[in-house]
């Protein structure tokens, strides 16, 4: 395990970090976040199923730090464009095909379901933010957000090649 780690740092570590400046635009933020990916990989490595998706897995793994990183940032004002994480990396066209497929879906949502995702996922909106900028009661927030991702999550796994448990839960995607 130890030479794998060694080994997908030697590969991305450089790579990675130039991925996080670029969505970050702070340098230690950036090495923070860095840093952190990699404690990530290294603690849940044993998780990985197929070694041919190694790169594309860490990869989500940072993706999901910096979404989270935003998350917790205080500033509600950054405009969706600024989040660009969905974007293709190298030539990992499984995931570049993924994206389109999720951006597509989102683009086909109605206006309410498509305003109620963005705000809450990309611009980080609690329930309670979203309740006051839509004017409308807090319990029917709720109902529109969760009712939101359940539609998307219906149509992102109707994408090609998608894997999903009994549950419906995303596994996996393969692009043939």
């Amino acid at each position: 395990m130890k030479t794998e780690i060694n080994t997908i740092w030697i590969d991305l570590n450089e790579e990675l970090y130039k991925f996080i400046l670029g969505k970050i635009k702070d340098e230690q933020t950036s090495k923070d976040i860095h840093q952190e990916v990699f404690l990530k990989v290294q603690s849940k490595i044993h998780q990985l199923k197929h070694t041919s998706k190694l790169t594309s897995w860490v990869y989500q793994i940072t993706r999901n730090s910096i979404i989270d990183y935003f998350r917790k940032k205080e500033n509600k004002n950054i405009s969706i464009n600024d989040l660009d994480i969905p974007e293709t990396e190298g030539n990992n066209f499984d995931y570049s095909n993924l994206t389109n497929c999720i951006n597509q879906k989102i683009e086909n949502l109605s206006t309410q379901h498509k305003e109620a995702i963005i705000l809450t996922s990309f611009k980080n909106y609690s329930q309670k933010e979203l309740s006051e900028h839509l004017k409308i009661s807090y319990s029917g927030t709720k109902s529109r957000v969760q009712k939101s991702k359940e539609i998307l999550r219906k149509n992102i796994l109707d994408c090609p090649n998608v894997e999903s448990d009994s549950r419906g839960k995303l596994l996996d995607f393969e692009n043939n």
